[in-house]
């Protein structure tokens, strides 16, 4: 395609995807709601840092309400809070025939086809590392899982496009038929990270510490036994392996991914998660109520109890409110409430 392809959301994520992507020749716009963010990509160009690559790229940038045009190809790249409101707002500029990426954290796809229709949207699962530092720059800090499939685990002539496409930005970018399993075994791994989020130590230091791991496990299960009674296969990605942390796996199979899951965050630049990151640096709300609580809410319909995530919603919403420190003693409590 020739068409520009339009980046939704100029944060970690989609500013990481708009950078490789023109860096790769094509031609991106972005949209992003941050007035100061547009006017420094306009004014200067999209800075990335970090130790995979370090370059300014120029593109066009735009606040929502001042695109113009329809296009073919839309990756949404906004936070899982944000997402009905931003598939609301990118629903006019989508092109008959086009479709939307869900770059993203969570369920979103599902967010996103009530608004746009099923037919438009194709499961993304990223995990690379990736942070907004301020207006204009973006920090690219390790190479993560890539992968993209149809919802309905086909394969069609736009699915093999976009993964040429994503090749261009990871090498090792997977087309999956089972894109879902991805994204339930990534709210396995979210969950874990939410867990790790209630401290200050780093995902790595709270990964290799053996007093938080049986309570970060029995999390684990929890998630993976509401993916499970929906008959979704969950797959692995960067050392995690979610049947590692199926209930009747071995101790010692749980025990190898949580150390291959240290080693892949040492190597990282990123040593803290997003999520880590908008409780103690921007101050702002998560996504714990778009990828924790419907799994507990999931979990309910389906009979199935989650009391750990539903207690994991309580803490991060305890500390975006001020009322909880982030303290490694967070994870105490929380083996307390699985006891």
């Amino acid at each position: 395609m020739t068409t520009p392809i339009l980046i939704w959301g100029a944060g970690a994520i989609g500013g990481t995807l708009g950078a490789s992507f023109i860096r790769a020749g094509h031609e991106v716009i972005f949209v992003d709601n941050a007035a100061d963010h547009v006017a420094a990509i306009n004014a200067k160009g999209l800075r990335i840092d970090g130790p995979i690559y370090q370059d300014i790229v120029k593109a066009k940038a735009y606040l929502p309400e001042e695109l113009e045009g329809t296009y073919d190809r839309i990756f949404l790249c906004v936070k899982a809070h944000h997402t009905a409101a931003a598939a609301k707002a990118l629903k006019p500029h989508l092109a008959a025939d086009g479709y939307i990426v869900s770059a993203q954290n969570g369920l979103n796809e599902n967010v996103i086809a009530d608004i746009i229709g099923k037919e438009h949207v194709i499961g993304c699962f990223v995990n690379f590392g990736a942070d907004y530092l301020e207006p204009g720059v973006v920090h690219y800090s390790g190479h993560g899982a890539v992968v993209v499939g149809e919802l309905d685990g086909k394969t069609t002539p736009r699915i093999e496009a976009i993964y040429a496409l994503m090749l261009q930005f990871e090498p090792n970018a997977i087309l999956t038929s089972n894109i879902w399993g991805y994204l339930w075994g990534k709210l396995i791994y979210g969950a874990l990270l939410f867990g790790t989020a209630l401290t200050n130590d780093s995902i790595a230091d709270v990964f290799a510490n053996p007093a938080y791991r049986p309570v970060l496990t029995r999390l684990a299960h929890e998630v993976g036994k509401v993916a499970e009674a929906q008959n979704i296969v969950t797959e692995a990605f960067n050392g995690f392996d979610p049947r590692a942390f199926a209930p009747s796996a071995p101790a010692a199979e749980t025990a190898r991914s949580f150390d291959e899951m240290v080693v892949h965050n040492r190597k990282s630049a990123k040593s803290h998660s997003g999520i880590w990151r908008d409780l103690a640096i921007r101050k702002r709300k998560t996504e714990v109520d778009a990828q924790v609580l419907p799994v507990v809410e999931i979990g309910q319909s389906l009979g199935v109890p989650t009391p750990l995530a539903a207690k994991i919603v309580t803490m991060i919403h305890e500390i975006e409110d001020g009322k909880r420190p982030l303290d490694l003693a967070n994870l105490d409590d929380l083996a307390r409430a699985a006891a």
